[in-house]
């Protein structure tokens, strides 16, 4: 009972959350990317929220519960896509200065182009986000005892209801507290853990002997590095992921927010994992799709009432980010690039913002209804990566390598996308049906990054032989972003940049405020936990309550800032 109050009320208050935030989208430039006012700290915890949490607790749960270490050296292999993004990939996305990555295509590689790649975007991002809802249903619905179904649809629509209320600065808040809490839980995990397991020493000597290696047999050191190569496309050209960097003031701003995931990645897997390798040890009899409730069964079997609810409300809004910022950027995406450029051009601000919140509404019910169907189709982790290796390279790669490239067309990424998917396609679908035989994940991986790669490469190369310079379509696009530039000179002063300062503001003390009601409901949840959990939670409390002080400091110096005459410098 205590558990499902917990759940309860921190859910009404995320809600809350983002309705209050419904007063500061005003058009779709601050409903989506925050006015570029969006401090690079919070772009950056958000981004490490919205990649982390889709489907750490069950799918890299299941990995680390089998393999040990191998789950850890995999997620390091995305703070290293991370830092390449950040030094090369990020300020560059900043630099072309659009709303979000659909309309840099279409500026850059054409309409058709844009139109293919906006279909398939939206199709793979329900398809993935459909699996996140499922893989945060699941732990619920285990956990308290609900029917799946049901829990999977109100889930859903509560995911949906702050996102399509508050835009993309409520999105950013709530994965601030869902990183606040879900750390201060795993934190409290950790040591209860390892006191129910007899200690380090024990855990060491019952651990099966291949537990810490860095690889495996399933995911070898080929795996890793195809996991690698992917992961410097998926994290530098991702359209939710580069929503993240668009909506900071510079470019330099843009790589403080990849170095900040890259470093987070450095240190959080390690802390991630433990709990479902230390279950190994407590009952490795867990096989086949039981697996992926490890992080779920130590956490019922550890923590006491009260702080399971903590960990399950951590675990339900982390994962839930990563849904959220898809839905977010999928809505902008949808508004700006397909209802306002084609369907109606004239379309008002108000109109405008009608169609984006109502957007969110309707492919937020097709995640449901993805979410729904995934127990059919072999679990989580099998459809993550699936939808991964056939659609990563093909669409991630060609976009960021339009960010370098003065040759490349629109005509030849379409061909090199549409190939490249139904290769892919064939090997993972086909083949193993004409051949009997199914392709390594290491392979698949490899094939889905490294043929893009070298065929934009053969293309660049044939290319530049040929004696070409820059495609009409990039002198195109050199014009537009000229003209965006004056545009943006002329109104630097106006009422836009003052929107955007007023909205970080509000986002600054919504913050603050979020973090001190955090910290008070541990304060209270506290009083139902006896012995060391109770003082591990109080102590949790005390450093959310220190660390709601820094959002409120930074609202008074940028309020005190915010004087009509210093209003353009800030």
């Amino acid at each position: 009972m205590i558990d499902t109050s917990v759940i309860f009320v921190f859910t009404a208050f995320i809600i809350v959350v983002g309705f209050l935030f419904s007063r500061t989208g005003r058009d779709l430039k601050s409903f989506f990317a925050g006015s570029d006012e969006v401090p690079w700290v919070i772009a950056g915890l958000s981004l490490f929220m919205s990649f982390f949490s889709a489907g750490t607790f069950v799918a890299w749960g299941s990995i680390a519960y089998k393999s040990g270490w191998v789950a850890i050296s995999m997620q390091w292999t995305m703070g290293l896509g991370a830092l390449i993004a950040a030094i090369w990939i990020a300020p560059r996305w900043k630099a072309a200065g659009n709303l979000t990555a659909a309309e840099f295509i279409k500026e850059r590689l054409g309409i058709k182009v844009q139109q293919v790649y906006i279909y398939i975007f939206m199709l793979v991002s329900l398809l993935i986000k459909g699996s996140v809802l499922y893989s945060v249903a699941i732990l619920v619905s285990a956990s308290l005892g609900y029917p799946l179904g049901y829990t999977t649809l109100i889930l859903g629509i509560c995911m949906i209801a702050y996102t399509a209320t508050g835009g993309l600065w409520a999105v950013m808040i709530t994965d601030i507290l869902q990183f606040t809490v879900l750390t201060a839980a795993v934190l409290i995990l950790i040591p209860l853990s390892f006191k129910a397991v007899g200690g380090w020493h024990q855990f060491l000597d019952k651990a099966p002997r291949d537990f810490f290696h860095l690889t495996s047999a399933e995911f070898s050191w080929e795996f890793l590095l195809a996991f690698a190569l992917y992961h410097i496309a998926y994290i530098g050209g991702n359209w939710t992921f580069v929503q993240r960097y668009t909506s900071v003031r510079s470019t330099k701003a843009a790589s403080r927010v990849g170095y900040l995931f890259a470093a987070l990645y450095l240190i959080s897997p390690v802390v991630w994992m433990m709990p479902p390798m230390i279950y190994r040890v407590l009952n490795p009899a867990l096989s086949g799709l039981q697996s992926e409730g490890a992080y779920l069964y130590i956490c019922k079997q550890i923590l006491p009432a009260g702080l399971l609810g903590l960990i399950l409300t951590g675990m339900y809004f982390s994962t839930s980010a990563s849904a959220n910022t898809t839905l977010n950027v999928t809505a902008a995406v949808f508004t700006n690039d397909i209802y306002k450029n084609i369907i109606n051009p004239g379309a008002t601000d108000r109109r405008l913002m009608q169609v984006a919140r109502g957007s969110s509404w309707i492919l937020g019910l097709g995640m449901i209804v993805i979410a729904l169907v995934v127990p059919a189709i072999g679990g989580i982790v099998s459809f993550i990566l699936s939808v991964a290796s056939i659609t990563g390279g093909p669409l991630l790669l060609p976009p960021i390598w339009a960010l370098f490239s003065k040759r490349l067309t629109g005509k030849a990424t379409l061909a090199i996308t549409v190939f490249c998917l139904l290769m892919n396609i064939f090997m993972r679908l086909i083949f193993p049906f004409l051949y009997g035989e199914k392709v390594s994940t290491a392979a698949e991986m490899l094939l889905g990054v490294l043929l893009p790669f070298f065929l934009l490469l053969f293309f660049e190369i044939g290319a530049a032989a040929r004696g070409l310079g820059g495609a009409p379509q990039y002198e195109n696009y050199l014009e537009i972003c000229r003209k965006r530039k004056d545009a943006a000179r002329i109104n630097a002063a106006s009422q836009k940049e003052s929107v955007g300062l007023e909205q970080n503001l509000f986002g600054l003390k919504m913050l603050a405020f979020s973090l001190f009601f955090v910290a008070l409901l541990m304060f209270v949840i506290s009083f139902f936990v006896k012995d060391i959990g109770r003082w591990l939670l109080i102590t949790a409390a005390l450093l959310v309550l220190l660390t709601g002080c820094i959002p409120l400091m930074a609202f008074k110096r940028k309020r005190g800032l915010s004087t009509p005459g210093t209003l353009s410098k800030h």
